[in-house]
């Protein structure tokens, strides 16, 4: 035979099966040790292992809370429902109609308000914030109807132009508006009226707004009054006058 001819190559190394029998061999110890590492774990390991899994799976859910989350905030206002106007003045003009002190009051609208006209002359003692007891007890039944609302209130005070006269206990009539409008709201407070009240002191810088009338004195009468001013949306209930 000559050297040209094919020779068949030989093998070395050992045979392919042993190469599936080493890995058969490796699984089966790895799985021989990961018995014998289960059942050497100690159980206070254990169940810190399944706490942190079970809070990296499920957390703890984030309560929410109120606080400011900066350090300016606007706070929120939380406003009651409001009751109809045309509804509530219907209300009041039964309740009012037959108090001998109310029963003067003059009731109407302005823009989307309503605004109950006061006499200040019956309310009040000449020159004074003092209020006599029959107004006391007529602004307690006004105040009986007004707390059962959830509309927003204020109280005007006004005078006639004329400065006052003596030295009495104000210096000016803008000081007495507001004393009197200061008395008036009080009152309703005490009454049982809860929502925040606004007060006015407006003097006689609305006497021109008042209708033309022929005798000059009952046109200052119906500029010494107070005002109380029913607003169509709600209070916030922050309280205080």
């Amino acid at each position: 035979m000559s050297d040209d001819a094919p020779r068949k190559e030989e093998h070395k190394g050992p045979p392919p099966w042993m190469l599936s029998l080493a890995d058969l061999i490796s699984l089966l110890l790895t799985f021989f040790v990961m018995l014998f590492a289960m059942s050497k774990v100690k159980i206070d390991r254990w169940d810190e292992v399944v706490d942190a899994l079970s809070q990296s799976i499920q957390p703890s859910p984030v309560e929410d809370t109120d606080e400011p989350m900066a350090n300016m905030n606007i706070p929120r206002v939380y406003r009651k429902p409001a009751m109809n106007l045309d509804y509530l003045s219907a209300v009041i003009d039964d309740a009012i109609d037959d108090n001998p002190v109310l029963g003067d009051a003059r009731m109407s609208r302005e823009a989307d308000k309503l605004v109950i006209s006061l006499p200040g002359d019956i309310l009040f003692v000449a020159g004074s914030s003092d209020m006599t007891p029959k107004a006391q007890q007529a602004l307690f039944v006004l105040g009986g109807v007004l707390r059962n609302i959830g509309n927003r209130i204020g109280v005007q005070g006004h005078t006639d132009p004329r400065p006052l006269s003596g030295r009495g206990q104000y210096a000016s009539n803008w000081e007495l508006s507001l004393a009197r409008a200061g008395a008036v709201a009080n009152e309703l407070k005490q009454s049982g009226y809860t929502d925040y009240i606004n007060i006015y002191g407006f003097a006689a810088s609305r006497y021109d707004q008042l209708p033309q009338l022929l005798d000059e004195e009952a046109r200052f009468a119906m500029a010494r009054r107070v005002d109380i001013v029913i607003e169509p949306h709600g209070g916030s209930g922050i309280g205080g006058t």
